[in-house]
């Protein structure tokens, strides 16, 4: 019989007790809140406890004397509801083992842990505090490694005053890490002084969070600290939609709803009369009227929107010198050579390439941009430049180097980017040694990677730049290749004539049709019909999942495709049923379910597993990985605590702390997908995306797919996506600057 205490009926004043045990074993926990569900062994029970409570650190084996109240669960029975707690070394060879080997330690694993304890049983942890240099008594144990043990012990204990502090407001261990590692023994002054600095410095805690840390501390609802935050707040919010800069009024509005709270409402006239206060001095610009109001710039924005406009300015007024009838000559002779035709369109791009300091190449699937674009660098090479090709993703730049059949590299790789100072390499005064540049996939190009790439280009070189127009914009902010069109200022070639070859896709003439506002022709699934684009209408999100598995473990593997390696399922929205979070869990669990044989680590709301794909999600310059740059998972250490990813051009490696930077990617968002292609694209499209569906969403998702795409969901929802026609307006002035400057010329 079980000796679990019985949960005592409601009283007027709750009746605390109190519990020591051991953790056995972790059933939740949420990196993010703290929120931990686990199992407690106590001496008092023969059957384990559960235990639930919000815990800043909290690892199987730890030894806990906890404070709280019995509650029954309607569903899990009697919970012991923690509301104190605090961590005591373990009493026995069992706890200690668990304890050092739960990953706690780096250096310290399962194995080396239970080595360590079979040497010096009860005394270990002693041993460790005191006298660490005795672990050299113990097999396999080496004086580097007790070193590395020592480091990570002594931090561990710095650590865990920081997740004291930090438990009470809400901070979770990974970010307590992070503080930690930025700030070592003045994290605590530092987040005491000005929470807010966390949001700046810290990546994954935001204004929310530190807003919050600010309101437990007691820094006044209108503090000047929280009022500047909450503005340099929304204007990154701004800027992750894309938006360079906000006028007066929006950004007013904006903040003073951003800092509302339940006994605080912000005088939007303070806000406004800050603005001009902070001026440079908290790294804002008010730059001209807009409309007959001041708009408002974060500095590094409206410098790279005014030095890009320059340096094309710069650039366009110096004339090419060529000899126009000697490159018709050649072209001639290269198409009959080929035994190819170029297009007028085709043969004026060619011309213009040739003869222009900077042109831009854009069109739809089908229309040979490729075919183009390998003509245009044929000539480069003919004519002696000396030629280089870039592009914003590393898929990207391999589709390029295949197509241009020379290398291809990334534009962070081209620039030469430096970690240790945190800056490109090539610049205005280091340019990049070629006379001919072509950048493909420019559409995703945003404000601060087209300023970086243009300083760096030579005064006498040529650029070609090659993109999609009708689909989605950059993830960063700007709208450049669309501006740069615009401003009418650039040289401009539109391929508009699909050829025969291509017209017998379905891929691409639906891409046209759905560009021009028409409903895609789809065959069904169902039929098993002879198509590249296919459509299976499950009407409801959760018959929709049920789909997407059923056309990864049968219907794409019979049609010659191989689920683990080419197929990529793209959706609107991270949220919701369809969305990528949840179709992550489902097709990890298809696609790479878990072995004895995989090691794996949970990470968040997530588990990581040895053979997992996952995707970068912030550009990381030290690891040199970056923002979109899908990897698979090839080794997790468990001692060591590190799990190593194989990108497509370099192998990363990233400590437990870091894990927030990557997450699964057997499904990801459309937005993301840009510069890649697929084998296979699954797109799911439903009513419940309804804010995200529109027509260069659904051009885009449809586009990246080579060889087979299939659409999800019902007709509706795939109707409405054709009908939303969303503009990409972004608050740029970039073609305006363009005009301007350009106009000078003439």
């Amino acid at each position: 019989m079980s000796t679990l205490p019985q949960t005592p009926q409601a009283q007027a004043t709750p009746q605390y007790e109190y519990l020591t045990g051991v953790v056995e074993r972790l059933t939740f926990h949420s990196e993010e809140s703290g929120y931990t569900v686990a199992r407690l062994k106590t001496s008092q029970s023969r059957d384990l406890i559960t235990i639930v409570g919000s815990f800043a650190n909290i690892q199987a084996g730890q030894t806990l004397q906890l404070t709280g109240l019995w509650r029954e669960h309607p569903q899990y029975g009697a919970q012991f509801q923690v509301t104190h707690y605090r961590e005591t070394k373990p009493a026995t060879i069992t706890g200690i083992e668990k304890y050092l080997g739960s990953g706690l330690i780096k250096g310290v694993g399962p194995v080396t842990a239970r080595r360590i304890v079979a040497h010096f049983g009860l005394q270990t942890l002693d041993i460790i505090e005191t006298q660490i240099e005795r672990l050299v008594e113990v097999p396999g144990i080496a004086k580097k490694r007790i070193k590395m043990i020592q480091t990570a012990w002594e931090t561990q204990k710095a650590i865990k005053e920081v997740m004291l502090f930090l438990q009470s407001h809400g901070v979770s261990t990974t970010f307590a890490v992070k503080i930690y590692k930025q700030y070592n023994d003045a994290a605590i002054a530092t987040v005491t002084n000005n929470p807010y600095q966390l949001a700046t410095d810290i990546y994954g805690i935001g204004f929310i969070t530190a807003d919050a840390i600010a309101r437990n501390l007691g820094i006044a609802p209108d503090s000047e600290y929280r009022y500047r935050a909450g503005i340099v707040h929304v204007l990154g919010e701004a800027a992750e939609d894309g938006h360079c800069f906000l006028p007066q009024a929006e950004l007013v509005e904006q903040v003073v709803k951003r800092l509302s709270i339940k006994d605080h409402q912000p005088n939007s006239r303070a806000i406004a009369q800050l603005l001009v206060q902070m001026g440079m001095e908290e790294q804002l610009i008010m730059q001209g009227h807009r409309e007959h109001e001041f708009i408002y710039y974060q500095p590094s924005f409206y410098y790279s929107e005014q030095n890009l406009a320059s340096q094309l300015h710069h650039l366009l007024a110096r004339p090419v010198a060529v000899d126009l009838p000697r490159v018709l000559n050649w072209i001639e002779r290269f198409t009959q050579a080929k035994g190819i035709e170029l297009s007028a369109q085709q043969q004026q791009a060619v011309e213009m390439a040739a003869s222009q300091r900077v042109t831009i190449l854009t069109g739809g699937p089908g229309t040979g941009k490729t075919f183009c674009t390998r003509t245009i660098v044929a000539l480069w090479k003919a004519m002696g430049k000396s030629i280089v090709l870039a592009s914003p993703t590393g898929r990207a730049a391999q589709r390029l180097s295949e197509v241009a059949l020379m290398e291809a590299k990334t534009i962070h790789r081209l620039l030469e980017f430096d970690p240790k100072t945190m800056k490109f390499k090539r610049d205005a005064d280091n340019h990049i040694e070629a006379r001919a540049i072509v950048v493909d996939e420019a559409s995703m190009l945003d404000l601060f990677l087209a300023h970086s790439l243009l300083k760096a280009i030579p005064p006498d070189a040529q650029l070609l730049l090659v993109g999609d127009i009708d689909q989605l914009p950059s993830v960063g902010p700007g709208n450049v290749l669309r501006d740069l069109i615009a401003s009418e200022q650039i040289p401009v070639v539109r391929l508009t004539q699909v050829f025969r070859q291509a017209a017998q896709s379905y891929i691409v003439s639906n891409a046209h049709r759905i560009n021009s506002g028409q409903y895609p022709l789809l065959e069904s699934v169902s039929l098993n019909p002879n198509s590249d684009c296919l459509w299976l209408g499950a009407p409801e999100p959760q018959y929709g999942v049920q789909g997407i598995q059923e056309l990864v473990t049968d219907v794409i593997p019979q049609l010659g495709f191989d689920p683990a390696r080419d197929v990529q399922v793209l959706c609107p929205m991270t949220r919701g049923e369809v969305g990528t979070r949840h179709l992550n869990g489902v097709l990890q669990g298809l696609i790479n379910p878990p072995s004895a044989s995989k090691a794996e680590i949970k990470s968040g709301s997530i588990v990581l597993r040895v053979g997992d794909r996952v995707i970068q999600q912030v550009n990381d310059y030290d690891r040199e990985v970056f923002n979109g740059d899908l990897g698979t998972i090839t080794a997790i250490d468990l001692e060591e605590q590190e799990v190593t990813v194989q990108y497509q051009e370099r192998r990363v490696t990233y400590d437990y702390a870091d894990l927030n930077e990557i997450t699964l990617a057997f499904a990801t968002t459309i937005h993301k997908s840009q510069g890649s292609e697929y084998r296979v694209v699954i797109l799911p499209l439903y009513m419940q995306h309804y804010m995200m569906l529109s027509r260069n969403l659904l051009y885009t998702g449809l586009t990246r797919a080579k060889q087979l795409a299939i659409l999800v969901g019902p007709s509706k929802a795939i109707g409405l996506a054709v009908r939303q026609v969303k503009d990409a307006g972004r608050y740029t002035l970039l073609a305006q600057r363009l005009i301007t400057q350009l106009a000078t010329r003439f």
